[in-house]
């Protein structure tokens, strides 16, 4: 049995779920989200937990066990805390304003690069005298946040050799020594 999708989902205080037509539909204080479940599962709700329950032992439903769960789990901690991911941009001249959903970047191209972020997250940027100028994204959903952080990193990734580019704040990046350790 999956060890990730047998954990019982505890549901905080503001938090509603509901299983209907095989959508799950989770309402807190931060918003609502919704999410498409196979319908073979069974989802649970008692005592404020919730369970998933997988229908057979067959392969493709062992491997979805879990990830049901997961989403799960994940849409509940958005609508009640939500979500936070923050970039740096690290480089000479690597800038970053927002106004309202469109993102600025000057990122060393010959052009600025402008980003369209979706209308359900929220988008700022902020320098500070003698720090990175710093990218922050918030929003009740995780997979959301992730893929525009991930497009956001794409658009300049962080090279080995100087460092520049665009990082999660915190990430570790290796870098390499260069020529001048060839001698």
């Amino acid at each position: 049995m999956s060890r990730i999708g047998r954990l019982p989902i505890q549901l905080p205080k503001g938090v509603t779920f509901s299983f209907a037509d095989h959508v799950v539909t989770v309402k807190g204080p931060k918003g609502e989200l919704k999410q498409l479940i196979d319908p073979d599962f069974k989802i649970i709700l008692e005592n404020g937990e919730v369970v998933v329950e997988r229908p057979t032992e067959q392969k493709r439903h062992k491997a979805m066990h879990g990830l049901y769960r997961s989403l799960i789990s994940n849409m509940v901690e958005g609508v009640s805390n939500g979500y936070k991911r923050q970039l740096e941009l690290i480089g000479v001249g690597y800038k970053a304003t927002a106004q309202g959903n469109v993102l600025d970047l000057s990122l060393g191209y010959s052009h600025s690069v402008i980003v369209g972020i979706p209308s359900e997250l929220k988008v700022v940027a902020t320098q500070e005298k003698g720090q990175n100028p710093t990218i922050t994204l918030e929003g009740i959903d995780k997979q959301l946040i992730g893929q525009v952080a991930a497009k956001i990193k794409s658009l300049r990734s962080v090279e080995p050799y100087k460092g520049k580019g665009i990082r999660f704040v915190g990430e570790f990046v290796r870098r390499k020594a260069g020529k001048a350790a060839a001698k």
